[in-house]
């Protein structure tokens, strides 16, 4: 595998700080400083520190999304489809703690920065992705009747709520274990 960009090193630099000082009380120099990339550098990539947050933030929905997208590829049916929205969801968040805390806690600051506007433009790509791979199946009445904009939040509902409660701390049960009963809670609420 290659060096990792200097764009990504800055990044995770960035996540690494954010996760231990908090977003606010990290400066444009800790980054500077964990990444080893010059003012210049950072500035260069991001201008700014609310760049960096945003790009970050991107940069974690982009890698959840490419996984979803491969899991598409090899899906077999509805419930496959279904449950890969769950399993790829959480597969991601057990992989990736820290991004996705950072994730959950920083969406409403992207969405009201200056890159508000590519979030939601990715956002409405990434859901349309995920509408279209289930428009068929949809079509066959392969799912109960309920409002499109609503579909969404019943398949990852219970997923994203576990996994904010087992990311501070207020679960017993690992995340990674409740994966397949999940996946399956999904599946059942959707099936017609």
């Amino acid at each position: 595998m290659g060096r990792p960009s200097r764009k990504n090193e800055i990044l995770q630099a960035a996540l690494a700080c954010f996760t231990e000082a908090g977003v606010d009380a990290t400066t444009i120099e800790m980054i500077r400083d964990r990444s080893g990339a010059s003012i210049g550098s950072l500035y260069h990539h991001f201008g700014n520190k609310e760049r960096i947050i945003a790009a970050l933030y991107l940069a974690g929905t982009a890698e959840y999304a490419t996984a979803l997208e491969a899991g598409f590829a090899e899906a077999q049916g509805a419930e496959d489809c279904v449950k890969l929205l769950v399993t790829s969801y959480i597969d991601w968040v057990v992989a990736n703690p820290d991004w996705a805390r950072f994730i959950l806690h920083s969406r409403g600051r992207v969405e009201a920065g200056e890159m508000g506007e590519q979030l939601r433009a990715a956002n409405r790509q990434h859901y349309a992705r995920i509408f279209e791979a289930l428009a068929g199946y949809r079509e066959q009445g392969l799912f109960k009747t309920m409002p499109v904009d609503c579909f969404a939040s019943v398949i990852i509902g219970p997923s994203q709520d576990f996994a904010r409660n087992w990311l501070a701390g207020r679960t017993q049960t690992a995340l990674g274990d409740c994966r397949e009963l999940l996946a399956q809670v999904a599946w059942d609420s959707v099936r017609a």
